[in-house]
């Protein structure tokens, strides 16, 4: 691990928000499907999930974990690998939506997509299908950005591998690993990161040079709860060698997402693995590179509970606190300088954290901190 230069403490350094308000909801209906699609679910044994019974004519629009903005009102959103490991979801396609909120109407539109491809041959071991469509039997995709140029980069869980694909999805390149990490499906072998503990958040530098790859779980040897988050230079397709520790309040928590304020910060979902009545611990974090209590960690600051959300115009209910009880949130975007866009990951059709029996939706939040974030001017375009 390198030495790094620290820059001085901000005169606007502060140590937490104040409670953050909702101040926009939309939900996509758990049986949301692409219409005319490949059949999906058919390795779920039939077993009915919260009222859902597998397999499926189409493919599920679900399991979102990750999302850009695409500066219209619409946004990309990735699908994960579909049922939750390998043995299970070799005909779920991977796949990047396009939707579209509307927090008027309380409503989501799907309004387009692209599947994930590797038609040149560039995965260097065998694929779920000969035609190439790339399954969730093949990489568990858990985080996106979108470069400049149209391409996606985007982090994979199974390797863990950071993915390049141009903007009809066919893959750029070969699977880059990281040097040294090894999850249990990776085909080197000998793994030191447990499984679905790969790259869960990707951020991307300003300027568009650097990309942030951060590990859900925790390398062997390592620390309890400290996850690392690596740099990755984008010219050389290279990782720097320079890494830092994000440390979880609990090393039973895992982090959902992760992306860039500007040079030195992230903003982190954090969250336990409880849903409904379980659910104690969703949160988010601004989190700094620059670590200026010298202790070796990036340095935390929470800037929303998602667990008490002030709700005044009612949007979620009555009682004017909203809560998101889901056990993955996996998905945060910058709306403006003090304005967040939030959404879960549903897991379709297993997870019920809003209503026990039901299986969640795919729910769009927009949340209003109290102080601004200061935010890099390139990420409030």
């Amino acid at each position: 691990m390198l030495t790094l230069a620290l820059a001085a403490p901000s005169a606007e350094a502060h140590d937490t928000y104040g409670r953050a308000t909702l101040t926009g909801f939309a939900a996509l209906p758990a049986a949301t499907f692409v219409s005319a699609s490949d059949p999906s679910g058919s390795l779920l044994g039939g077993t009915p999930s919260n009222g859902i019974t597998p397999p499926f004519a189409d493919q599920p629009v679900q399991g979102f974990s990750g999302i850009a903005q695409l500066g219209d009102g619409t946004f990309e959103v990735l699908s994960d690998n579909g049922y939750g490991n390998k043995a299970n979801s070799a005909d779920f396609v991977l796949r990047i939506h396009r939707v579209a909120p509307d927090y008027g109407n309380h409503t989501v539109d799907v309004v387009g997509g692209i599947n994930l491809t590797d038609p040149n041959g560039l995965v260097p071991f065998a694929l779920t299908r000969p035609d190439r469509v790339l399954t969730g039997s093949d990489f568990d995709v858990e985080s996106i950005q979108r470069a400049k140029d149209g391409t996606y980069w985007i982090g994979d869980e199974f390797g863990p591998y950071l993915l390049h694909f141009d903007r009809a999805g066919r893959l750029l390149q070969a699977p880059i690993p990281l040097d040294g990490v090894r999850a249990p499906e990776n085909p080197a072998g000998n793994p030191n990161l447990n499984s679905s503990k790969g790259f869960e958040g990707l951020a991307q530098s300003p300027d568009g040079r650097k990309l942030y790859a951060l590990l859900e779980g925790v390398v062997a040897g390592d620390a309890p709860g400290g996850l690392r988050l690596n740099e990755f230079d984008v010219a050389s397709r290279a990782y720097t060698g320079k890494r830092w520790i994000y440390q979880l309040e609990d090393p039973a928590n895992a982090i959902g997402d992760a992306i860039a304020v500007d040079d030195d910060r992230f903003l982190v979902i954090e969250r336990d693995n409880g849903q409904g009545a379980t659910a104690k611990f969703k949160r988010i974090y601004l989190a700094d590179k620059r670590d200026r209590n010298r202790d070796g960690k990036l340095d935390k600051t929470l800037v929303a509970d998602l667990m008490n959300l002030a709700d005044p115009r009612h949007l979620g209910g009555d009682t004017g606190t909203f809560t998101f009880p889901f056990q993955t949130i996996e998905d945060v975007v910058i709306l403006d300088d003090k304005t967040l866009g939030v959404v879960n990951d549903n897991n379709f059709p297993f997870s019920n954290g809003r209503t026990p029996g039901q299986p969640d939706n795919n729910e769009f939040i927009t949340i209003r901190l109290t102080d601004p974030l200061h935010a890099d001017k390139r990420f409030l375009k």
